[in-house]
């Protein structure tokens, strides 16, 4: 997966790419839930949850640019 790289000013793009980001987290443990259940593939599976980490990092980075900072 590539490293998106966004003009912090463009808000509208960065919340479709966390949408697209989200929506190919949810994918990935469908597909990981499918694989454990019919037992197999280990490799595949460990590939799978190394992708969805690297999109939950992601999720998180465009998550956090999107919050405004709250100072308490």
């Amino acid at each position: 997966m590539s490293e998106d790289v966004f003009d912090t000013g463009d808000i509208d793009k960065m919340v479709q790419r966390l949408e697209e980001l989200r929506a190919r987290h949810r994918e990935l443990d469908l597909e990981i839930d499918m694989l454990e259940r019919d037992g197999g593939q280990d490799f595949r599976i460990m590939g799978l949850k190394r992708e969805k980490l690297r999109i939950k990092d992601r999720i998180s980075w465009l998550a956090s640019h999107l919050t405004p900072d709250i100072i308490a």
